[in-house]
């Protein structure tokens, strides 16, 4: 009986196992890789932009929390809102309503540059110095704000050093006509703090003299104002009857632009800027939120005896993507106190 020898159906089995792939077997590999890769790619990219739009959007966020927060802060706390100021009916443009815009918007109205500013008195729980006594309080005597001088500020400059004051887009005008123009009018300490608007401009309390009430009296007149058994001691410029004159000006807190980056600016209560004497000049400023392109501020009308309230919109945009972020709140003047 013949039979098939073995070695070569193995031969013929090993062969086969030993053959290589052809070149259309590679090519068609090659194809796959490549559409899968570049499939693989566009994901990856996909999932990169998506990460650095989101990572973009939250640091955007962040900033306008953390700004929008300090200015609640400061404004619920304050004793009192300094700008904006109410309207003025004899101006050609809304001093209640602040806003300013990045690139900035043309003025259709009589001022000539639109610029948004927050200030507020500074609040009492600051301490830099760690006296114990608020830095609010300049003459230490446990009140604040009571003795003010005529430039009201103390800084040198008609209404607050630096600070475009009434929305006209001039900052400190006719500094040589008097420091103490607090409201930018040219007129001088013609509102003084008695609850009535002297000026008739809307505004009350604004621009006192540093005899603060206009009564002639330190202090008002007929009462023991610093409860030390004596009525009316001193000069009418001592308003709290603590034989120093007026020693207690307005520290202001003010947040405004520069250059699209919203800034704060706050009192410190020693010799900053080296002039040899502490005043309404020595502050320090610190960058609150960066790419800003639009702060808008709004002093809203009383309306029968409410508190004041203030509006707050902020708007930053990312120069890379173009992302924006939003944020608007409204806050009470003095809400927390």
């Amino acid at each position: 009986m013949n039979r098939v020898p073995a070695y070569p159906l193995h031969h013929t089995r090993h062969s086969r196992r030993q053959q290589g792939v052809t070149l259309i077997e590679l090519l068609i590999a090659l194809v796959l890789a490549t559409i899968l890769f570049s499939g693989l790619n566009g994901v990856v990219g996909q999932a990169l932009d998506i990460h650095d739009s989101v990572r973009e959007k939250n640091d955007l966020t962040r900033q306008a929390r953390f700004a929008m927060q300090r200015m609640e802060q400061a404004v619920s706390n304050t004793r009192l809102l300094l700008l904006p100021l109410n309207d003025k009916p004899a101006s050609n443009w809304l001093e209640n309503v602040r806003e300013e815009t990045v690139p900035p918007t043309t003025p259709t109205d009589d001022s000539t540059k639109y610029t948004a500013v927050l200030a507020v008195t500074l609040p009492a729980y600051q301490d830099l110095d760690g006296d114990g006594f608020p830095d609010a309080d300049d003459d230490r005597d446990g009140r604040i704000d009571e003795d003010l001088p005529n430039d009201r500020n103390y800084d040198f400059a008609p209404g607050i050093y630096l600070i475009d004051d009434d929305g006209d887009g001039s900052v400190d005008e006719n500094p040589s006509f008097s420091w103490d123009d607090d409201e930018v009018n040219a007129v001088v300490n013609e509102d003084p703090i008695d609850g009535i608007d002297n000026d008739g401009d809307n505004n009350v309390d604004e621009d006192p003299a540093s005899d603060n009430n206009a009564d002639g009296c330190p202090g008002i007149c007929g009462v023991d104002d610093d409860g030390d058994g004596t009525v009316d001691e001193g000069n009418a410029d001592d308003d709290d009857e603590d034989g120093g004159g007026f020693d207690d000006w307005y520290n202001p807190v003010v947040f405004y632009l520069n250059s699209g980056v919203l800034m704060q600016r706050t009192p410190v209560p020693w010799d900053e800027n080296a002039s040899g004497t502490v005043s309404g000049v020595d502050f320090r400023v610190q960058p609150l939120a960066e790419n800003v392109t639009r702060f808008r501020v709004e002093r809203l009308p009383l309306n029968g005896g409410r508190h004041v309230l203030v509006d707050l919109t902020l708007e930053l945009t990312s120069p890379v993507s173009g992302e924006t972020v939003s944020l608007q709140t409204r806050v009470r003047v003095g809400g927390a106190l």
